[in-house]
Order: C-alpha cells, then sequence, then structure tokens
C-alpha cells in the first residue's frame, strides 16, 4: 500500500513525472497528427467542385475510397478472424509442446514481413492463382452480389487484396489471441474436464469465454492495420474506382492509403489537398474504430466481473 510519503523520495517524483510525460506526450502527438491533417486538408474542404479532382466534389472523390477501404478491411478480418482462433486453439490446447513452439516462432516473424513482400506475393503468386476459382465463382454463384463478375483476366481484384490483406493480419490477431488463451486459468479447464466435459466443451466453456475480450481486441488489432495497409494493396489492386460490391471484376473501389501512395507524387495544388483530407478521414475512421472497440470491451469485462 502506498504510503503518504511515497513521491517524497527524488526517484519516484522523477519516475512518476516521466511516466506522466509520456501519458501527456501520446495526446500531444495525437493532436497534433489531427490538427496537421486539419489544416493542410481545409483549402480542399472549401475549394469549388470544379477543382478537386474529378470535378465531382470532395464528397464524390473520397466516398469510393471509404467504400473501398472498409469493404477491404472488414473483408479481410471476417477471412483472418476465425482462422486466428483456430489457430491459437491448435497451439495452446492441440499441438504437442515442439510443434506449439515452433508455429508460435513461425507466426511472430510472419507478423514481421514487411507488407511490400506480401504486395509482390499477391502480384506474382497470389493474383494468378485465382483466376480459375474467380472464373468458376462467376459461372456458378453470379447471382451472389459479391461474384457477379464477369471475373478479371489479371487476377488483380478485390478479392486477392482481401486475401493478402487476411493473411497480414492473421499473425497479429493469432498472437494475441494465443497468449490470452495461454493465461486461462488451468484450474477452469481441470475442473470442466473433471466434470465430465471433452476436450471441446472444456474449450467452449472455459477457455473461449475467458478470451473473448482478447479476441475482439486482437481482431481491432488487425483492422486496424488493413484500414491503413498502403503499399500491399497499391501493388496489388488494380483500381478503377467507382463502388461495388463484386470482388471478382476488373472495376474495382480503390483503398484511401493506397491512392494517397499512388497519387501523392504528381499531385500539386488542391490535388494535394484533397489526398490530405482523405488522411483525415482514413484518420477518423480508424480512431473511432478503435474507440468502439474499447467501449465494447470495458463493457464485456464489465460484465463479466472480470475487473
Amino acid at each position: 500500500m502506498e504510503g503518504p510519503s511515497t513521491y517524497k523520495r527524488p526517484a519516484d517524483r522523477i519516475f512518476r513525472g516521466i511516466t506522466t510525460g509520456a501519458g501527456v506526450l501520446i495526446l500531444l502527438v495525437l493532436a497534433g497528427v489531427a490538427v496537421f491533417l486539419l489544416a493542410e486538408a481545409w483549402p480542399a474542404f472549401t475549394a469549388p467542385d470544379s477543382e478537386i479532382p474529378g470535378e465531382g466534389g470532395l464528397v464524390v472523390y473520397i466516398w469510393p475510397l471509404v467504400f473501398g477501404t472498409l469493404l477491404a478491411a472488414t473483408l479481410a478480418l471476417v477471412v483472418a478472424a476465425p482462422l486466428a482462433v483456430l489457430i491459437a486453439l491448435f497451439i495452446t490446447h492441440y499441438a504437442p509442446r515442439r510443434i506449439a513452439q515452433f508455429l508460435g516462432y513461425v507466426i511472430d516473424l510472419l507478423a514481421a514481413v514487411p507488407s511490400i513482400i506480401y504486395g509482390l506475393w499477391g502480384f506474382t503468386v497470389l493474383a494468378p492463382a485465382t483466376l480459375a476459382p474467380t472464373g468458376w465463382l462467376a459461372d456458378n454463384l453470379g447471382f451472389v452480389p459479391l461474384f457477379a463478375g464477369p471475373a478479371s483476366t489479371t487476377g488483380r481484384t478485390m478479392f486477392t487484396t482481401v486475401l493478402v490483406l487476411a493473411v497480414m493480419i492473421l499473425p497479429i490477431i493469432t498472437a494475441v489471441i494465443r497468449e490470452a488463451f495461454l493465461q486461462t486459468p488451468k484450474l477452469y479447464e481441470e475442473a470442466s474436464l473433471a466434470l465430465g466435459a471433452t476436450r471441446l466443451e472444456m474449450i467452449r466453456m472455459a477457455v473461449l469465454p475467458f478470451g473473448r475480450s482478447s479476441i475482439l481486441s486482437g481482431s481491432m488489432l488487425g483492422l486496424g492495420r488493413a484500414l491503413g495497409e498502403t503499399m500491399a494493396v497499391a501493388i496489388v489492386l488494380s483500381a478503377s474506382g467507382g463502388v461495388t460490391f463484386n470482388l471478382i471484376s476488373s472495376g474495382n473501389p480503390a483503398t484511401i492509403a493506397a491512392n494517397i501512395a499512388l497519387e501523392f507524387p504528381e499531385s500539386s495544388g488542391v490535388a494535394i489537398d484533397t489526398l490530405i483530407a482523405s488522411g483525415l478521414v482514413l484518420f477518423a475512421i480508424t480512431l473511432i474504430v478503435n474507440m468502439i472497440a474499447r467501449a465494447v470491451i470495458n463493457r464485456r469485462t464489465d460484465l463479466s466481473g472480470a475487473s
């Protein structure tokens, strides 16, 4: 228990000041980024529609980018999150110790691979490999809006982009969930097994409820990376603009981050301000997503009594 003289020692006062300064610093950096983006993007907000690229206005320019960003990131999360849970369960409760340790090292290594490597892999390997599957999807499941077709002949589609993003965020989500599953109290697991539960029932009743908040937080961490991914999407996706749910055709919506990377070198004047305005929108989306995720996690923690 802290006494009244806890912070009277010089070392304690110094450490308290450093930690307080670090906490304030991150808030100042966040506020500084927001102010910078808003100041640089303001000319785009006040410019006439004719000066905005595409001459349709700022909203018309940014909306397809927002749609493409949310579509790619959300579908990547839908693909990666269930796989991450299954992989984490295999590592923590099914795999032999040596195999589990090896898989843990591999996952940590995959999380450190640069995004440009994933982009080159998606462009040279995955895109050609998706030609036959996407053709089959267009022929047999064309009534589903996601696979309406006609299938692209290059494979540089939103479908391929989603798969690349899913592979990229899979190690991050898996690592978070794996550590949470390892922290499950052995008493809970042994009690479930002692009462006659199978291993699957034990996982469903003891492990998954204990790691639920970590599953959500890991998923949001992966979603944050998917929302801001730049180089891999810029390399893989052949964007043509517009808004469409069709994942396998040649007409693909772009993402905000990739569009900024591709257009910024050749832009000037209001065009640069417009790109920064789209970056401000991406900043706001990421901030809102993380705030919602934090609120949900805190609510679940309060309901479970873990706090």
